[in-house]
């Protein structure tokens, strides 16, 4: 897992690396697994912005749909974003509907100039046209199967039975 994250940082790095000094970027980790994932990349990068933090609970479009009943988290973000280069970290980009409503309240905050995805690992099922900027995994599945963080210590990927 460190050299995943490790992978993704120098992936960032080369990304910003002739456009905006990264340290000067707003990090923003997605709950839970992509805040666990955000810690690390936060250190490792040096960003000097504390890392901001996104509970997307009440921006789901398909909660009723699934069957899950949010716990909400309040997040944790300036009072505004705008004209800020911000890297959204997520653990798995799966459908796209997560990232559809972090946007969306991202977007709630202010008028970003650039986002930046970054997932940890990235799989098939893409219901939105939505794509990481920086893949840590491509991820093949069955469809009986999904992925799953686990953490923070240790955080690890796992593959999961569909029951």
């Amino acid at each position: 897992m460190q050299q995943l994250i490790a992978q993704i940082a120098e992936e960032l790095r080369h990304k910003f690396a002739n456009d905006i000094a990264i340290e000067n970027t707003l990090m923003i980790g997605i709950h839970t697994g992509g805040v666990w994932v955000a810690e690390r990349l936060h250190q490792i990068l040096g960003i000097k912005q504390p890392l901001a933090q996104l509970d997307i609970s009440f921006y789901r479009d398909d909660f009723s749909r699934i069957g899950i009943n949010p716990q909400v988290k309040p997040s944790q973000l300036p009072i505004s974003v705008d004209d800020a280069h911000i890297i959204l970290v997520d653990d798995v980009l799966h459908t796209g509907r997560t990232i559809r409503a972090a946007l969306n309240e991202i977007f709630d905050y202010g008028r970003p100039a650039t986002v930046t995805l970054a997932v940890l690992g990235e799989r098939s099922g893409r219901e939105l046209p939505i794509q990481a900027d920086v893949v840590g995994r491509h991820i093949q599945l069955s469809e009986h199967e999904h992925v799953k963080l686990t953490g923070p210590e240790p955080l690890q990927l796992e593959v999961v039975e569909t029951p």
